[in-house]
């Protein structure tokens, strides 16, 4: 089984080769299992059209593994050669202003250039015929971070090949678009625009799935020329970069082995709540573990106040990590260039070749990890409840706000919020997911709701499922334009209740009833259709005169389950004692109690074994009390009293 995989990003084309062995050596001292090369070296690969040399990276991959030191190979393709560019400057991106950008950035490629589709998978193809078969290599990672849209003329023949193949003909989408308001006709496709800024909602969703679909491509295209290269047991990744939304992460996952992704604190001290939803969604992209690829050795560079890690926090993150899924834990990167736009950033070594303060943290975290791995080698996060992630409805959303204050990716964290502080498994996932097995399932702000959407939905909660609807859920359908129905839209006879009205909100409006507190940036107003089987959680009080009396929040028994209709946007403390009602509603009791700034994590294997990370992300030593006996594999203590101290963890069995 996969053990904890820890290590760095390494660039040995950017130092003499008699130095290799003097990293090698402290990689190894340091406790690496992995490190990550290539994914910026096109220029030290391909020196020419077909010219390659690969000896020096295959003279790094062996030296590696004499110190017992495994490699996850990148393609380049995030950075061409400046002889590419040279030679086929339209491989070069536009930016939305029509400016073709420079050489010399990163990702600055057109992703549906013919071109450089070719030079991809010949370098992809090459680097796989080189090394594929090599014991030492275990994974590839395609690219690094995908995140350039292009408005060149050759993507906008795609967009419009890619619309052919969505609505088949102009009349289908131009009834579907509304395009008879503001003249928005199209009577041929060659007058279908790339849109830059705010245009039609239909045309702003789409292209955001023609990014999705273009970046698809690009990596499909890779993968191909890889394939038939590989050994059977190495995998292929993508590295993806948290919230970023540029594209839809569930379709690009479907081509890959396992998920990975780069996360960052950057300012400030980390928000587990915040980073916890991170991990579940990576975790969700494919219901499977996944790797962090890259993480901050105690500072970045491209934030706002680039401030370190306190000493010991490393651990902290890492484990809260695992705990959410991660089965590698990899630092960017290992030394410091000379030059570059990244001098600033954090490593574990300086320009100098010497230890920064932080490898020490790093090493005593490393032997942790070396104790844990058995134990948690097959083990997976359990999830009792679900969250739904709706790419969709972000865009949907964040293209047309109504207040400037709803922000998609604050109000999921809000509806996550109260699961994590309580220690719930919970999964999020794709609207499109099974939701069978979970007791509890939330769709916050699922904006787009589709028929099958909908009907799986009104199926869980039949068959005994508690599910939450929230606002602005059920108002556009797949083409972003308004349900004939009123919210919730298909889902209105499960819910017992839709919504009348909504308003973006100038002040607080008060909540009360069976929770207390305040509606702020958003309320909607309900109207109970069954009113037999609907239960009124909260009423609005004092505030917006339209909202006055009635009905915020309901409940209605719809088959075997229940079915809640949030219409208000609540206060963090009112947000806490709806979800508590809810919980306590559907039977979900915490895994473990824990202090506050103590988290409670639960993996589980195929065989049923539990096995428990407790995480103190707070400065202060932490004492948590268990109602049973536990084994902590770190310090190999046994006792129902587990001491943590700061940033400290512990991983658990019965």
């Amino acid at each position: 089984m996969t053990p904890l995989h820890f290590g760095a990003a390494y660039y040995p084309e950017q130092w003499p080769q008699q130095r290799w062995a003097e990293d090698i050596s402290l990689m190894k001292e340091a406790g690496f299992t992995v490190v990550r090369m290539a994914e910026f070296a096109w220029s030290s690969m391909e020196l020419a059209q077909g010219q390659f040399d690969f000896d020096w990276l295959e003279q790094a991959i062996a030296q590696l593994a004499e110190a017992g030191i495994q490699t996850v190979l990148g393609t380049p393709t995030a950075a061409p050669p400046a002889w590419l560019t040279q030679t086929h400057p339209q491989t070069l991106a536009i930016d939305e202003s029509g400016r073709r950008v420079q050489h010399g950035n990163r990702c600055h490629y057109c992703v549906n250039s013919p071109d450089y589709h070719a030079a991809a998978k010949r370098i992809a193809g090459a680097m796989a015929e080189r090394f594929g078969k090599n014991p030492h290599v275990i994974g590839w990672q395609i690219d690094n971070e995908f995140c350039r849209p292009c408005f060149c003329e050759t993507c906008q023949a795609e967009f419009i090949r890619f619309l052919k193949s969505r609505y088949g003909d102009l009349e289908t989408l131009n009834r579907r678009w509304s395009t008879a308001y503001w003249s928005q006709t199209y009577f041929n496709w060659e007058q279908m625009p790339v849109p830059w800024g705010g245009h039609n909602p239909g045309l702003m969703l789409e292209h955001r799935r023609f990014i999705t679909n273009s970046y698809t491509r690009f990596q499909k295209a890779q993968i191909d020329a890889m394939r038939p290269h590989l050994a059977p047991e190495a995998w292929i990744t993508h590295n993806f970069m948290g919230w970023f939304d540029g594209f839809d992460h569930y379709t690009l996952s479907q081509d890959l082995d396992i998920v990975s992704w780069d996360w960052y604190v950057g300012s400030g001290r980390n928000d587990y709540a915040f980073s916890g939803a991170m991990h579940n969604i990576a975790y969700g992209y494919k219901n499977r573990n996944f790797w962090i690829m890259e993480t901050q050795p105690n500072n970045v560079n491209w934030s706002s106040l680039n401030n370190p890690l306190e000493p010991g926090e490393t651990s902290a993150l890492a484990w809260h990590a695992i705990g959410h899924g991660a089965d590698a834990w990899l630092y960017w990167q290992w030394r410091s260039a000379y030059g570059g736009q990244e001098q600033y950033h954090g490593s574990l070594v300086d320009q100098s070749g010497q230890p920064r303060p932080f490898y020490f943290d790093a090493q005593s975290l490393a032997r942790d990890l070396s104790a844990a791995s058995p134990i948690l080698a097959g083990t997976v996060p359990a999830g009792q409840a679900a969250l739904l992630y709706s790419f969709d409805s972000r865009w949907a959303i964040q293209n047309q706000r109504h207040t400037r204050d709803f922000d998609y990716v604050d109000y999921m964290v809000a509806c996550y919020r109260p699961f994590s502080a309580r220690n719930i498994p919970t999964h999020i996932l794709s609207p499109d997911t099974a939701l069978a097995g979970y007791k509890l399932v939330v769709a916050p702000a699922l904006n787009v709701l589709t028929e099958s959407q909908a009907q799986s939905l009104a199926d869980y909660a039949l068959a005994g499922g508690h599910l939450v609807l929230t606002p602005r859920t059920g108002m556009k359908d797949d083409a972003n334009a308004l349900l004939p129905q009123r919210q919730p839209g298909f889902l209105r006879e499960a819910a017992g209740a839709e919504v009348e009205e909504y308003y973006a909100l100038l002040e607080p409006v008060q909540v009360q009833g069976e929770i207390n507190g305040q509606c702020k940036i958003w309320g909607e107003r309900i109207k109970v259709l069954d009113e037999a089987g609907t239960r009124i959680l909260a009423r609005y009080g004092a505030g917006l005169g339209w909202l006055t009396g009635q009905p915020a929040v309901t409940v209605h028994n719809y088959g075997a389950g229940k079915v809640y209709l949030v219409g208000a946007v609540l206060d963090e403390v009112a947000q806490d004692a709806l979800f508590a009602l809810i919980l306590r509603e559907a039977g979900l009791e915490p895994a473990l109690v824990t202090p506050q700034g103590v988290e409670a994590c639960l993996r589980v294997g195929p065989d049923g074994r539990e096995v428990y990370i407790l995480i103190n992300h707070t400065s202060q030593a932490q004492t948590v009390h268990l109602a049973w006996e536990a084994h902590n594999h770190l310090t190999q203590e046994t006792s129902k009293t587990i001491q943590l101290s700061a940033y400290g963890a512990a991983v658990l069995t019965r």
